[in-house]
């Protein structure tokens, strides 16, 4: 009985381990089942506009009836605010994700999203949101941390090298893995980085919205249903033939129905839920397990060759997170840190100014007995 409870007990202190274990299986199978559809000549376009819609109905029902109760008073401002974050964010990050996708690795792909954090930075800075103080360890962590995980960008992009294993060992399963051509690497490259770009701006952008706007649900309900919107509009502009809009029960039915409900509903609750038990950073730690196993269902389910570029850029990318991560984290205990001393200084100096009043009214009182 007591070994049933300590692991009960176990498990429970586990749990958000567990969670970021299966939420990086998501991603693989987010990725993996992507580049499936758009291998089989599913359009972006069309493929975003699906995928929004499987999460705009997937969230709806939470978003009604989890935050019914402190729904905030939606103005026409922020509604705009809203439409034209979803345009450039969420859309336009999508859709160049996808056409990427066409011309690189699904490996790529998520060895390439390591890069966001970098970019966040930057623009952080830019935007004078966040503060670096170069003068101490963990600005430099974080510069040092964007430096090699945008080298290990380029290095990944433009840098193939020689084939970790004889590709001829392919040959014996039957099968044939798709080969880019190097303009095609660096156009599917390029239209990754700009994804990450713009998701990164998204990302930003999220902060003073939520502040008009708190109620994180339907806020990412409305984001999904605004992009569903724009992308259905997109590609029936692009592509005007019905017959690539039709889904049947193939593998492009299960990617975007996987990847709106699972991906963007069922990860988004358990993200939420681990980054309220251990934090942003902690979450953020367990992406290059997604690389990892990306790396492993590619090389069984595509035939993906791996060259020693590759896996010198994926060094670089995890290295350069960890050491970003490592500043960040750091830089938070520092401020947490301040600001407890700051706190203790002021009840020091309440405690004081309490004394010596009480000090004054007492030899006050004393003057006057002898009075």
């Amino acid at each position: 009985m007591k070994s049933l409870q300590h692991f009960i007990a176990s498990m429970e202190k586990h749990k958000p381990y567990i969670a970021m274990v299966i939420i990086q299986f998501i991603y693989t199978g987010m990725s993996l089942f992507s580049k499936a559809a758009i291998s089989q000549g599913m359009k972006p376009s069309i493929f975003v506009a699906y995928r929004q819609a499987f999460a705009t109905l997937a969230l709806a029902p939470f978003a009604f009836f989890f935050e019914s109760k402190k729904a905030h008073p939606l103005s026409f401002k922020v509604l705009c605010k809203m439409f034209f974050i979803s345009l450039c964010g969420v859309t336009l990050s999508l859709n160049l994700y996808y056409a990427g996708l066409n011309y690189t690795s699904a490996t790529f792909a998520t060895a390439i999203t390591n890069t966001i954090p970098a970019m966040v930075f930057i623009m952080a800075v830019c935007l004078r949101i966040e503060s670096l103080n170069i003068t101490h360890w963990n600005g430099i962590a974080k510069v040092f941390g964007t430096i090699i995980g945008l080298s290990g960008a380029m290095v990944f992009t433009f840098y193939k090298g020689p084939a970790l294993y004889p590709e001829n060992g392919k040959e014996i399963s039957g099968h044939s893995s798709r080969v880019y051509t190097r303009e095609e690497w660096i156009k599917g490259s390029i239209l990754m980085l700009a994804a990450n770009l713009t998701w990164s701006l998204w990302l930003i952008m999220q902060a003073p919205i939520l502040k008009q706007y708190p109620a994180k649900l339907r806020l990412t309900t409305l984001q999904c249903c605004f992009s569903c919107v724009i992308s259905t509009l997109y590609g029936a502009a692009v592509e005007r033939n019905i017959s690539s809009w039709k889904l049947g029960w193939d593998v492009n039915l299960y990617s975007v129905a996987y990847c709106g409900i699972v991906v963007t509903g069922l990860s988004y609750w358990l993200q939420v839920w681990v980054v309220d038990k251990k934090g942003p950073v902690f979450t953020a730690i367990f992406s290059p397990l997604a690389l990892i196993l990306t790396a492993i269902f590619s090389a069984i389910l595509f035939k993906d060759t791996f060259h020693w570029g590759s896996i010198l850029g994926a060094v670089l990318l995890v290295t350069g997170l960890y050491s970003f991560l490592w500043g960040k984290n750091k830089e938070a205990k520092n401020h947490a840190n301040d600001q407890k001393s700051d706190q203790s200084k002021e009840e020091v100096a309440l405690e004081c100014i309490t004394y010596t009043s009480s000090a004054s009214n007492d030899l006050g009182g004393e003057g006057e007995t002898k009075k």
